[in-house]
């Protein structure tokens, strides 16, 4: 005998589905809207994020200062122009060896294009010297023709540097304003909160900046670990320009994906015109086998200790934000994930029932 369904409890069902996913449309709505205001105040938003990120970074030496007597605005103050002089420093520690060997880089860069003009020549290319020159004057003329797109290029690579060094002030004034007046944030913002927000939020917020300087924190231990390891086999090779190169690689680490590609063709590209294609071959496979130890497994090892998040998670996290928004949402996608994950685990505490221990009878 088959069983017939139950209208009852049809009706229950549907109407508990339609108001379950009538809630989860207004959750969506919420974060579209929250999403789009974030998008609209980005000018405002991101030198605030990468204050935040530089603060966190900055924190514990102010914070020792201050323990040791100094007044906040003087650590703070002391503390941004160390900051100052060491970003100063590394620009200097690659930029100057650069300069010192440019000679010798461009001798290569020339001879570079000769064997490659050479090889090009040979089978199974087969390109004379004379289809060099035609190929040339090709590449001219289609310039010519794209030359306002060109320009309308220029333009837009100019405006983003001019954004970039706006974001790089704004953040930097941040961040000194956050050493010297962050600890008192805190109570000042449970004063403005009424009822249950004035314990919720601050407890969320402490929580939330714990997270920020545990990632700040993994993704230095990682770069290190990348400059040391590719520094190590570059010094091995024989490649110049080794101490820019691992200041570079180790620099570029806080910018994932992108970061590690730009890296690495700089030090491809230097090796093969100063030590030729064998060892940049070489140079190649050693930067590749780290990047793939980075990824797979030191990344996703010190991250997810630091952070409570699981390796997988991490690893989706990038590939999400990366797919969302490009460069800036790999690099905001870890900490994004690990600040949700503060805030999830706040909610269940708060919301799960309290345990009740046994009692012994009699």
């Amino acid at each position: 005998m088959t069983a017939t369904l139950s209208s009852t409890k049809t009706r229950a069902a549907l109407r508990t589905s339609a108001r379950f996913s009538a809630e989860l449309l207004l959750i969506f709505a919420m974060l579209a809207v929250t999403l789009w205001l974030l998008g609209q105040m980005w000018s405002v938003v991101w030198p605030l994020v990468v204050g935040l990120l530089l603060t966190t970074l900055t924190w514990p030496m102010c914070r020792f200062l201050r323990r040791h007597g100094w007044k906040p605005a003087l650590a703070a103050s002391a503390v941004t122009v160390l900051f100052l002089l060491v970003a100063v420093g590394v620009a200097a520690l690659i930029a100057v060896p650069v300069a010192s060997q440019s000679g010798e880089l461009t001798d290569g860069v020339v001879d570079g294009i000769q064997k490659l003009r050479e090889w090009a020549s040979g089978p199974p290319l087969n390109i004379g010297d004379d289809q060099i020159p035609k190929a040339m004057d090709s590449a001219v003329a289609r310039a010519q023709d794209g030359v306002g797109s060109m320009v309308t290029t220029v333009i837009t690579g100019v405006s983003t540097v001019v954004n970039g060094l706006v974001t790089a002030v704004l953040a930097l004034f941040l961040m000194f304003f956050f050493l010297k007046d962050g600890p008192r944030f805190l109570p000042w913002l449970a004063r403005q909160l009424p009822g249950r927000l004035a314990t919720d939020i601050p407890v969320v917020a402490t929580r939330g900046w714990t997270t920020l300087g545990s990632f700040v924190r993994s993704q230095a231990a990682v770069g290190l670990l990348d400059a040391v390891l590719i520094g190590l086999g570059l010094w091995i090779v024989g490649v110049p320009l080794v101490l820019p190169l691992a200041v570079l690689t180790f620099v570029s680490a806080f910018v994932p994906i992108i970061g590690a590609l730009f890296a690495g063709f700089v030090a491809v590209l230097i090796a093969l015109v100063s030590n030729g294609l064998t060892d940049a071959l070489i140079v190649l496979a050693i930067i590749v086998v780290v990047q793939q130890l980075e990824g797979n497994v030191f990344q996703p090892m010190i991250q997810s200790r630091g952070l409570g998040l699981h390796a997988a998670v991490i690893l989706l996290a990038v590939t999400l934000g990366g797919s969302l928004a490009g460069i800036v949402g790999s690099l905001l996608a870890v900490p994004v994930a690990a600040l949700i994950a503060v805030v999830w685990n706040y909610v269940r505490e708060e919301l799960s029932e309290p345990t009740q221990e046994p009692t012994a009878e009699g």
